[in-house]
């Protein structure tokens, strides 16, 4: 017999997209999501990447379909959505994981890199939002938003950090989110965001080449992000265990937000 806490967890029979799903956090998140019952679609800008995903996830038994498409390109936005709820009858869950980086002294920010990160890391999550909300969650009267912020959306930087544009973009998704929220709730829509900290990725490679040390001193559970230290963060929005929490921000830091 199921309980009922193992029913509020449970994720069998809905849908979730989740961008920049081919690596990193998003697989993570995606595989999470899977792993509850989730069917999901990937998105992210590498087919290769994504086949690869597809592979790892189908080899765990997760119902995973791909969908290659650039998200900074806002042309785009609304023919996915469309495929996907093609593809899956719907979506229930959305994951705005897709992000880019950049790293200037702001006296010298490339304007191309401002745009670069803004499309990606703010007007990319505006739109997709605003496609899922209008075609599948305010007609269905239920849907989880998940935005992936970050403690650099609260917080400047130490030297040698210089990322004005990523900074100002997860200030951006923190404020997002609590305004959609808002907003959407009277729908039965929840929008919520996680704001990991250091987290080995791509991304983050050449800082923490430089900073691992330093970062770790400064967390008060000296260690970075995990393979599966997301996880559980993503269930708990995606399901009704949080059925009574919109507009909410929670930090996935090893507590480096608290100090």
């Amino acid at each position: 017999m199921t309980s009922t806490t193992h029913r509020l967890f449970d994720l069998s029979g809905r849908c979730a997209l989740i961008t920049g799903g081919s690596r990193g956090l998003g697989l993570q998140m995606a595989q999470a999501l899977g792993e509850m019952g989730a069917r999901l679609a990937l998105v992210a800008r590498k087919a290769s990447e994504l086949e690869q995903a597809q592979k790892h996830l189908r080899g765990l038994g997760i119902d995973a379909q791909i969908f290659p498409a650039d998200l900074s390109q806002r042309e785009v936005i609304a023919p996915l959505v469309q495929s996907v709820r093609t593809a899956l009858g719907g979506i229930d869950i959305l994951v705005n994981n897709a992000g880019a980086t950049w790293g200037a002294p702001a006296e010298d920010y490339p304007d191309e890199a401002w745009d670069k990160v803004m499309r990606l890391n703010v007007d990319a999550v505006f739109f997709l939002s605003r496609e899922v909300g209008k075609h599948c969650m305010i007609p269905a009267r239920r849907g989880s938003i998940i935005n992936i912020a970050s403690i650099a959306g609260l917080r400047g930087n130490p030297p040698p950090m210089r990322t004005i544009a990523y900074n100002t973009s997860k200030g951006a998704v923190v404020n997002f989110t609590r305004a959609l929220a808002a907003e959407w709730g009277q729908h039965g829509i929840r929008v919520n965001a996680i704001l990991p900290g250091f987290f080995p990725s791509k991304m983050t490679a050449g800082l923490l080449d430089a900073m691992r040390d330093q970062v770790i001193e400064k967390t008060p559970l000296a260690r970075l992000g995990g393979e599966q230290d997301l996880m559980g963060a993503a269930v708990f929005f995606a399901s009704e265990a949080s059925r009574h929490i919109t507009g909410q921000c929670l930090a996935v830091d090893g507590g480096s937000s608290a100090i």
